[in-house]
């Protein structure tokens, strides 16, 4: 075959590339990481891979993102200093720990600042949660890109708990993060620290008497399989940041930096919907199993917890507790 003809060819394959959205040489294909936490049966999961999907589809093949669910890539902690070290380029991870780098970033995670999941998605959509994202990004390098609803955090136990009083003295699970540490301190109970993929066992075997999460992850988790007691306490309306390391922000084109936000924004309020919708319909499945689910007096437990813990106690803003309360 002569110089000629093989330029013709290769032509042709640029362009038939081109034309099924397939990355040539020119645009070499760039493989991301994309770490999580959480069950592969779980909607985090699934608009992930949604995401990864997209972001192929939207760079026309230049980028592919491979999800690693359910802290195959380490814990919490580990995830979120992987986006430093390199080892990791996008995650879901809460506040509380994003917050280690920043600090007043986990004022969302005060007890009873919001009031329900559309309170939460408006603080997403403002001005005060793009301050405390820039922050953040200054401080730490990475770039947050989107908020997810994940749910209002109940307490389960071997023990009903109904009112405040019932917290004294129960040995109570929560991620090992400062920001949770406030509600079970203002109750009298005493709050663990366990890694989140060793709270079944830590629940079967006794190690702990309680936890607290939404309850897609009470289910997702089977935690009612060794815990008979949900009390709906509602403490903290939760939410996971979708953040992009630094150096893989860096690189991308401005188009590119784009895609990524758009297509990462539309995943989080697609799973945010979702975990809504199935957050409401719960609490009765949950009752048909034959578990005690409690509703208790919330304002009771509020009441308690800011009696004794302000915003100032923990290293946060009054003024971001302020704008967030009032957000209507």
């Amino acid at each position: 075959m002569d110089k000629r003809s093989t330029l013709k060819l290769a032509a042709c394959a640029v362009a038939i590339a081109a034309a099924f959205g397939m990355p040539t040489l020119a645009q070499a294909q760039t493989k991301l990481k994309f770490a999580h936490v959480y069950e592969t049966s779980e909607a985090y999961h699934k608009y992930a891979l949604w995401a990864a999907d997209e972001i192929k589809k939207r760079t026309n093949g230049r980028y592919e993102m491979q999800v690693f669910p359910a802290s195959t890539l380490g814990k919490e902690s580990d995830i979120n200093q992987g986006l430093t070290l390199g080892t990791v380029d996008v995650i879901l991870t809460g506040a509380s720990f994003a917050a280690r780098s920043y600090t007043p970033l986990a004022i969302s995670y005060f007890p009873f600042i919001f009031r329900d999941a559309e309170h939460q998605l408006k603080y997403a959509s403002s001005d005060t949660f793009k301050e405390l994202a820039a922050g953040y990004d200054k401080v730490s390098g990475n770039h947050i890109v989107a908020l997810t609803y994940y749910g209002a955090r109940h307490v389960t136990s071997n023990k009903p708990v109904s009112k405040p009083e019932d917290m004294k003295g129960l040995k109570i699970r929560v991620p090992d993060a400062p920001a949770y540490l406030a509600f079970p301190k203002a109750l009298g109970a005493n709050p663990t620290p366990i890694a989140f993929a060793e709270v079944y066992l830590a629940l079967q075997n006794g190690t702990v008497d309680a936890q607290e999460n939404p309850l897609p992850t009470i289910e997702a988790k089977k935690f009612y399989e060794v815990q008979k007691n949900i009390s709906l306490t509602g403490h903290i309306v939760d939410s996971l940041l979708t953040v992009v390391s630094g150096s893989t922000w860096a690189k991308l084109s401005d188009a590119d930096k784009k895609i990524f936000a758009d297509t990462l924004h539309e995943a989080a309020e697609k799973c945010s919907r979702e975990i809504a919708a199935t957050e409401a319909k719960l609490a009765d499945d949950f009752k048909k199993r034959g578990i005690n689910v409690i509703s208790v007096d919330k304002n009771a437990f509020r009441d308690a917890v800011l009696k004794t813990t302000k915003p100032a106690d923990l290293g946060y803003r009054q003024a971001d507790y302020d704008k967030i309360v009032n957000l209507k």
